[in-house]
């Protein structure tokens, strides 16, 4: 039987003194504890202050990101309705410009149809009490005509021919004259015909053309 390792033999044992335990030392002990209490507490508070130093600059980023972002979308919504503000300004500008130029329209052509009645009674007076009013119609169409032609048919309505029958035979003793009543013509007006051209004097002419130069169509008799 071999012998156990683990066990020494007494033959081999020179001498044997017994081990006596001292006294523990109880200060070095306790200082020990608290260098490492201290330690940990040192480590704790760098990983405290690491912490919260992480977190407020965490804090801090996030906070200028969404105030960037804010300020992006603020500034993209008031570029937007300032777009729009502007856009809607325009359309109210033309809407404006279009009413006030409806209206001016109105009242231009108010005061021109006010112009025209004006002038109508005017006329319709001055016809009234003045019988040589066709006078110097007829006069300058007979002295067109007179460069083509040496005769000419004057149409008058039966007083304005009684009242400027002998003054146009005086003035135009070159040309061959037949003066001619005519009833459906108007006080004022003539009819002139020479050398197959008719010259329409009549006092609805007249006046149609008159008003047409300001852009109207009225009639002469309402």
């Amino acid at each position: 039987m071999r012998n156990d390792p683990r066990f020494i033999p007494g033959e081999e044992i020179a001498a044997v003194s017994q081990w006596n335990f001292g006294a523990v030392d109880t200060a070095s002990l306790l200082l020990a504890a608290q260098a490492k209490v201290q330690h940990e507490a040192r480590d704790q508070a760098r990983d405290e202050t690491l912490r919260q130093q992480g977190y407020a600059e965490g804090f801090a980023q996030g906070r200028a990101h969404a105030l960037v972002q804010a300020e992006q979308q603020i500034h993209a919504f008031s570029s937007h309705q300032g777009q729009q503000a502007a856009r809607n300004f325009a359309a109210l500008l033309d809407a404006a410009d279009l009413h006030l130029a409806q209206s001016q329209q109105v009242m231009s052509r108010g005061v021109l149809d006010l112009a025209c009645e004006l002038a109508r009674q005017v006329l319709r007076q001055e016809l009234s009490v003045n019988p040589n009013v066709v006078q110097p119609v007829v006069r300058e169409a007979l002295g067109l005509l007179a460069q083509d032609s040496k005769s000419a048919v004057v149409r008058l309505n039966p007083l304005d021919l009684e009242v400027l029958q002998e003054t146009l035979q005086q003035e135009f003793v070159g040309l061959s004259l037949t003066l001619v009543a005519d009833a459906t013509l108007a006080p004022g007006g003539c009819l002139i015909a020479a050398a197959g051209t008719v010259v329409d004097g009549s006092l609805d002419t007249r006046w149609r053309r008159a008003v047409a130069n300001l852009g109207l169509q009225l009639p002469w008799k309402e």
